[in-house]
């Protein structure tokens, strides 16, 4: 059994690592209120680039009147043979299940495409860790072209599943340049038809409370239909326990309301009017495809950031809760072995005295 001195020692020790875990709640507290003010403010220009592109094409033929080619390579449909999936997980943990949730969910898309070649873009030092040890990395090698430009070129497959790239720290400090440059990549390789689809696997951020793991199709381009491909909910529990913690650091339950701004913007370009554009169809593709595919990228890595530090959030509070807990009953188990260890000394006293 252990003695009063090592009861105390314990005590301290739960209360020093309390003091952190409160720290940290309070600092992902501060970090949630500034990504969810970020994911809400590109809400709604993710679903405007949407309405214009689908404006676009009521507007303008997806496929030239005359050569009955597509105006836009991404607009092409193959049948998928090779997937690209960009699994967006967190660089760091204690935040609960948060990434292993996203993992979850990304194998078993895998798993349920195994007829399929599937390449993996990491985003995050999380699920690129896991993928490495999962799957091998894909082998590239440099070769020149004809034109005289360098181009990397992949070597034989090592498996039918492949990591291709990663990007470890990408959104401790989201920049839209990094987010720009991953999309032109994603771009080159299905216009030169080195994958035949794109998935991104995500964690959706409504609320706190409200938060949906979710399996969305970014290529090819199927414009008016809903390119959700899988989906996850959080349980009651799971949600009781986020929506304490976030009444406990002074976090609204419910961000501000931006249905309206987000109606306004499905609205735009849906009036039954016919526009004149200056540039060509082909121009005007060419432009605004590039810029969706990057708007719903960084849409998707501002709602996996907040809902990374809401979980956080979470975990730290329920880390919190369970050290005053286990304090509350080594306190009681402390004065409890105290309390013996006096009566046993008066016992011992009293009878000694008895015997003399």
């Amino acid at each position: 059994m252990a003695n009063v001195l090592d009861l105390r020692r314990r005590i301290r020790s739960v209360k020093n690592t309390r003091q952190i875990t409160k720290a940290m709640k309070m600092v992902s507290a501060a970090k949630l209120r500034r990504a969810q003010e970020r994911a809400l403010s590109a809400r709604p220009y993710a679903q405007m680039i949407t309405s214009v592109l689908q404006s676009l094409t009521r507007r303008a033929e997806i496929f030239d009147p005359e050569t009955g080619n597509l105006r836009h390579p991404l607009f092409i449909t193959r049948p998928e043979k090779r997937v690209l999936v960009v699994i967006v997980s967190g660089d760091k943990g204690f935040a609960g299940a948060f990434n292993a949730n996203i993992l979850k969910i990304a194998y078993q898309f895998i798993s349920g495409n195994t007829d399929k070649e599937i390449d993996i873009e990491a985003i995050g030092r999380k699920g690129r860790d896991q993928m490495r040890r999962r799957y091998p990395a894909a082998v590239y090698t440099e070769q020149t072209g004809e034109d005289g430009v360098a181009r990397q070129v992949r070597s034989e497959r090592k498996g039918p599943v492949e990591v291709t790239g990663d990007h470890p720290g990408m959104l401790i400090k989201l920049e839209t340049s990094s987010v720009h440059e991953l999309a032109d990549s994603i771009i080159d390789r299905y216009v030169h038809e080195e994958i035949d689809a794109v998935y991104i696997v995500y964690n959706e951020f409504k609320s706190v409370i409200a938060q949906r793991l979710v399996v969305e199709r970014l290529l090819p381009l199927k414009i008016g239909e809903s390119q959700i491909a899988g989906s996850q909910e959080p349980s009651v529990e799971e949600k009781e326990r986020a929506a304490e913690a976030a009444l406990s650091a002074g976090i609204e339950i419910e961000p501000a309301d931006t249905a309206q701004a987000e109606e306004e913007a499905k609205k735009f370009g849906t009036a039954d009017v016919d526009y004149i554009y200056e540039q060509p169809a082909e121009e005007l593709f060419a432009g605004l495809l590039p810029q969706y595919i990057f708007a719903m990228l960084y849409h998707a890595m501002t709602e996996s950031v907040a809902a990374e530090h809401a979980a956080r959030m979470t975990a730290m509070d329920s880390a919190s809760n369970n050290a005053s807990d286990m304090i509350d009953a080594l306190t009681l188990h402390m004065n409890r072995v105290r309390q013996a260890a006096i009566t046993k000394e008066i016992i011992e006293i009293v009878s000694g005295a008895a015997a003399l």
